[in-house]
């Protein structure tokens, strides 16, 4: 069965949800979680999980999951994975916690888009799935809201940095999400009747004591002006402290942030680019691309008149030429376990391999000795190859490589000298792109 999972699909922003929620330890396994199952079951319609990952893949089934957890069971803890095979894309973890630490059932589940909760209903639903597990398992503090919004943050645990999280725990209310669920503890710091006449959607007092309060119907909307409002108001109620103009203020340049930009970069790259927006944390994704679509890389100048090519100077052009694809097979070598489409030899190959050296680092992290002597004739060569098998190009050789030429049409272009361009440093990637160079031989 193949799940989708978030890395193989185009970046897009997300419903997330954190729960930890306490477990009766006096009561036995599979009944405690019976009441997790039938909320899920119930509740989760579109998104229902359909795959349950443990020592293996098996269709959901209450049965199928309560053995994988058995299967993955440690001493202190178990774990399952659930995925789902057809849109939405959902990555839901259930871990559970055994003593000596205490009991918990610890869940991160996402949901892929954040726009297929747009509609009121779904998010009713999913409101009420979470209401019935916190009814069940007393949390401390339970959230949902946008992925992104949450990094955009800057700190995603409820609002806080990890150091304050760990000397504090949830000592008071850093961050109003979508939907939340405060903990008695949390609602006595604020005050109950506080807490029950906050200005929200939904206020709603738990039969164990916690509040479920969610901000605005819809958790696609939650950046939209009428619901950073809701948001700061329910906030700055909540800590009295806070200044609204100011917490509004923050909420509103988050959404700035978070607005989408349409890509417009410059198109001898564009496929490279695409792949580095895709590449950024959902949160810089639209700052990636008004960046980007600024950037205009320098246009090549690796060549010469054809009637200005330097000619052969070897003896032996034809072993020349096999030397070259001796080269480039060492590219594929070196990359075809994570750029397979390296066999091929193709215009899109280059923009694989482009992005393969940016996404490594590859000038920042390998030593400049081994580049300059290994990395750049191969690369060179592999150039100069798509160059011969796409566009019809032919080798000049020449005893230095970086005098080497492949003429196309009206120009020798010198493969070995993009190349060691290339691998200047990690802005050169960019700059001197093999697909770039590829795209203005093919227009000239």
């Amino acid at each position: 069965m193949k799940v989708l999972e978030f890395h193989d699909l185009k970046a897009d922003d997300r419903l997330r949800l954190t729960f930890k929620g306490a477990l009766n330890p006096r009561v036995a396994l599979n009944r405690e979680l019976e009441p997790f199952i039938r909320a899920l079951e119930e509740y989760a319609g579109e998104w229902m999980p359909d795959v349950i990952s443990g020592k293996k893949q098996v269709q959901y089934s209450a049965p199928a999951l309560w053995k994988a957890l058995e299967e993955q069971r440690s001493e202190r803890t178990t774990v399952g994975y659930l995925y789902r095979t057809k849109w939405p894309a959902l990555e839901m973890s259930l871990r559970l916690w055994f003593p000596p630490r205490p009991p918990v059932l610890d869940l991160m589940l996402t949901v892929q888009p954040l726009s297929f909760f747009a509609e009121t209903e779904r998010c009713q639903r999913f409101v009420e799935m979470v209401r019935a597990w916190a009814s069940c398992y007393p949390v401390t503090h339970a959230a949902a809201h946008s992925q992104a919004d949450d990094q955009l943050s800057g700190a995603p645990d409820f609002g806080r940095d990890e150091k304050t999280a760990r000397r504090d725990g949830f000592d008071k209310i850093y961050e109003v999400s979508w939907l939340n669920v405060f903990g008695p503890k949390l609602v006595e710091t604020v005050g109950r009747e506080r807490m029950l006449s906050t200005p929200a959607h939904r206020v709603e007092e738990l039969p164990n004591g916690s509040v479920l309060l969610v901000t605005w119907p819809t958790a696609a909307d939650f950046a939209s002006d009428e619901a950073r409002e809701a948001q700061a108001r329910a906030h700055t109620h909540l800590r009295p402290d806070l200044d609204f103009d100011t917490v509004l203020r923050t909420l509103r340049e988050r959404s700035a942030t978070l607005a989408p930009v349409e890509p417009r970069f410059h198109p001898d790259v564009a496929p490279l680019l695409s792949r580095v927006v895709d590449s950024a944390a959902l949160h810089e994704r639209q700052r990636k691309i008004a960046e980007l679509n600024a950037y205009q890389p320098p246009e090549p100048d690796e060549w010469l008149p054809a009637d200005s090519a330097l000619p052969p100077d070897v003896d032996d052009p034809v072993r020349a030429r096999a030397h070259y694809g001796d080269l480039a097979k060492l590219l594929v070598a070196l990359l075809h376990s994570k750029v397979p489409s390296v066999f091929n030899s193709s215009p899109e190959s280059l923009t694989d391999v482009d992005f393969h050296f940016w996404q490594e680092e590859f000038p920042r992290v390998f030593e400049r000795e081994h580049i300059d002597a290994h990395a750049v004739p191969a690369i060179g060569a592999y150039l100069g190859e798509v160059l011969v098998r796409h566009l019809g190009g032919q080798w000049i050789p020449r005893q230095k490589l970086e005098e080497t030429q492949v003429l196309v049409g009206g120009r020798a272009w010198l493969p070995f000298v993009r190349a060691s361009r290339y691998m200047r440093s990690c802005q050169s990637l960019l700059d001197f792109s093999l697909t770039q160079l590829y795209r203005s031989a093919e227009r000239h």
